[in-house]
Order: structure tokens, then sequence, then C-alpha cells
């Protein structure tokens, strides 16, 4: 069984951990640097990215978790995608640059903005995991503003891209562990 580990500084971390489980996978909530060495991958979920940013260096993890991305599988979801981007804007911030992307913090709006969708996956999602609609849910999401040559849009919401891989990582803006449909999070644990 593989082992994933969920970055639990903020966001709702229980909500991934149940999904993966429900998927096949044994989960460990990261709090400490040592807890990447035993993992197969990482999951980083929703939450305030900049708040995550502060918890990640107080807490001595960013350096880690970028090395971790350089070897293992990253999956991110809205201010976790936000974090694996190359290029934030609005406002521009620190980030992790694991993937070839250009994220635009709270592109859809505010909170009160937010919602659910139904989004049809690439045909590639459906060869891959199962066919069908994905149920996406926005909350203060980003919006992927460009996406470099080694990423691939595997999902997109009012013509923007929403579920992207690069490698062995992929990010969704919107938040999968908050539906029944498990898809995407076994599309990651097929990565491991």
């Amino acid at each position: 069984m593989k082992k994933v580990g969920v970055l639990a500084l903020q966001g709702d971390f229980a909500a991934h951990g149940a999904a993966l489980e429900r998927a096949g996978a044994e989960t460990v909530f990261v709090r400490e640097r040592s807890q990447f060495a035993d993992l197969d991958g990482l999951v980083i979920p929703g939450g305030e990215s900049t708040t995550m940013l502060k918890l990640l260096h107080h807490d001595e993890l960013f350096e880690a978790l970028m090395e971790f991305g350089r070897r293992k599988p990253v999956f991110g979801t809205c201010a976790g995608a936000i974090l694996l981007a190359s290029d934030v804007s609005h406002p521009a911030q620190e980030s992790l640059g694991l993937m070839d992307l250009s994220v635009e913090r709270n592109g859809y709006g505010r909170q009160i903005d937010s919602r659910v969708a139904e989004i049809d996956p690439d045909p590639d999602f459906a060869k891959r995991t199962a066919p069908g609609k994905l149920e996406a849910v926005f909350i203060r999401a980003p919006i992927i503003r460009r996406t470099g040559s080694g990423a691939k849009v595997l999902a997109r919401y009012a013509g923007d891209p929403v579920l992207v891989e690069q490698g062995p990582h992929l990010v969704a803006t919107f938040h999968p562990e908050l539906t029944a449909d498990l898809r995407v999070h076994e599309l990651f644990l097929q990565k491991l």
C-alpha cells in the first residue's frame, strides 16, 4: 500500500486523508520534516496560501518540501496549486516552483463568488480513471493563467485550466476532496 502524506498545517487536510484512504492509500498527516522520509507522495490541501507559506517557513518545512517535490509526486489543490506554481500573481508571492504554471490568486473572486460546477475532463483523464463529468467545488479559487510546454491540461472550467499535470505532479484549482468522486485522487495515486 502506498503511503501518502497530507500537509497538515492548515486547510481541510482531514478530507484529503479520508479520500486517499477510500482510494486505497495509507495516509500520514505531515507536520514535521522527518515525516517526508517514508512517503511515496504528498498532497498540499487548500487553505490560505500566504498563511501556509508562513507556517512552512516557521516550521522549517519549505526547503524540505521543495526537495521532496524534486524527487516524488506532489498534488496541490487550490492553495496547494498556488504553492506548486512557478509564478504567482494578485499579489505576487513566493512558491515552490515545482510546476511551470502562472497562477492568479482568488481569480474567480471572493468567498461569496465560490461555486460548484460540473466539468468535462479531457478524454485522457477518462481513459486513466473512468468517464463522466467531474463535480468541481471552487472556493476562492485561483485561476491558472499560463501552462508551460511540459504541462498537460486535464480539465477546464470557463475556458481556464483547472486540473493540470506535469511529470509526477498534479494540481487542481478546485476541491476534489469535498466530493464523493475519487477519480482525481486515484489519478494521483497512479503517479506513485
